[in-house]
């Protein structure tokens, strides 16, 4: 059982009642996240964009990036009336893009999914395409892209591309990103 504290946030239902500031905060994390992903992006050489552990034609740095947007904008369109009718930028199976590339992709991705975090909310939390709801899939969201945030820095030291201490460091560092 939530503390009254929290409780009181919920309806009966369980969905979120509308608490603007409630709403501007889960953007915020949003946003905080993808900050941190360009972040790492913009500190990477274009020869640590093409690093890759696999032996076996495994992605590379950039391919990992490539598939956080693409899962991105599968969240963005399956949830989001809006973003299903926009065209948002995709790559193709395979594609090794540029950072300029990257970091416009990751920027509409962001932006088509704090679309589906106002329309979420708006709706109660209420996601459709995805049965648990927003704050569940905000999660997943943020949990899968540390993910590959973590994979990239490992990939990146295993092969040699030395990162400063203060970006390993200020990736963790939410209350200046």
């Amino acid at each position: 059982m939530l503390p009254d504290s929290n409780r009181s946030k919920l309806s009966a239902n369980g969905s979120l009642k509308s608490d603007p500031n409630m709403l501007e905060q889960l953007v915020e994390s949003w946003q905080i996240n993808h900050r941190v992903t360009l972040t790492l992006l913009k500190a990477l050489s274009d020869e640590a964009l093409h690093a890759t552990l696999s032996t076996r034609g495994g992605r590379d740095v950039a391919r990992q990036l490539a598939h956080v947007h693409e899962v991105r904008l599968t969240f963005a369109e399956l949830t989001s009336n809006t973003n299903r009718l926009a065209r948002l930028p995709h790559f193709a199976k395979g594609e090794t893009p540029t950072k300029k590339d990257l970091q416009k992709a990751l920027d509409a991705s962001a932006k088509a999914i704090e679309m589906t975090i106002r329309e979420s909310y708006a709706n109660g939390g209420k996601t459709p395409g995805f049965k648990r709801g927003l704050l569940p899939l905000l999660g997943y969201l943020i949990a899968h892209e540390s993910h590959h945030r973590g994979s990239i820095l490992l990939t990146l030291k295993q092969t040699g591309h030395k990162l400063p201490d203060e970006l390993r460091w200020g990736l963790w560092d939410w209350a200046h990103l």
